[in-house]
């Protein structure tokens, strides 16, 4: 049946802008919720609040609340899935340095730290969002990583780079311990670079 203006539109279905409108509000009110409570003190009914939707939209744009994490995390963490070309940009014998600069400049960078911050800590509290944060990095970083290595167990080696590089983080940047808290970025850097570059390369 038609209306009386001319004009008529499927309901429960909004304009294709509105959706991504609303999309986009519903993500960024994830993003913020997981940053102040973590996974576990998160719910859908507080995304849907906190982006002014009911809470069914966010179930139809993104399904479960593990749906919504994952989404939050892939824009938040998208920089870091661009490793792969950095590792491939440039000689193999510096790829440690590389690496480590591209991986602290994101934790120094006040617009990625927030969010990144966020992923990590409901990922060390929770279960579920561990085993999305671990799916995610496994599937678009690592994987992505050690494939572009001509090394024998080249996934071990990556792992381990990475171990070394969270590890720094964490305790730099989550734990602050001092004086790695406080230390300069460059020397940072330039601790780490030999030993992850021996993790990918070395013998």
């Amino acid at each position: 049946m038609s209306g009386t203006g001319g004009t008529t539109r499927r309901r429960g279905r909004p304009p294709r802008t509105e959706s991504a409108d609303t999309r986009d509000r519903i993500l960024t009110a994830a993003r913020e919720e997981f940053s102040e409570h973590g996974y576990e003190k998160t719910s859908v009914r507080g995304i849907a609040k906190a982006a002014g939707v009911d809470p069914a939209l966010v179930h139809h744009y993104f399904g479960t609340k593990e749906q919504v994490f994952e989404a939050a995390i892939e824009i938040a963490f998208a920089p870091a899935l661009e490793a792969p070309d950095v590792i491939a940009d440039g000689p193999l014998d510096a790829v440690g340095e590389r690496l480590a600069r591209f991986i602290i400049g994101i934790w120094e960078n006040p617009t990625t730290r927030k969010p990144v911050l966020a992923i990590v800590r409901s990922a060390v509290n929770n279960d579920t969002a561990a085993a999305v944060f671990r799916r995610l990095i496994s599937t678009q970083l690592l994987s992505r990583v050690a494939a572009r290595l001509d090394r024998p167990d080249a996934e071990l080696r990556v792992e381990l780079a990475a171990a070394q590089l969270v590890g720094c983080a964490m305790l730099r940047y989550v734990i602050k311990v001092e004086p790695l808290a406080s230390a300069d970025p460059e020397q940072i850097v330039a601790r780490l670079a030999p030993v992850v570059q021996g993790h990918l390369t070395g013998p």
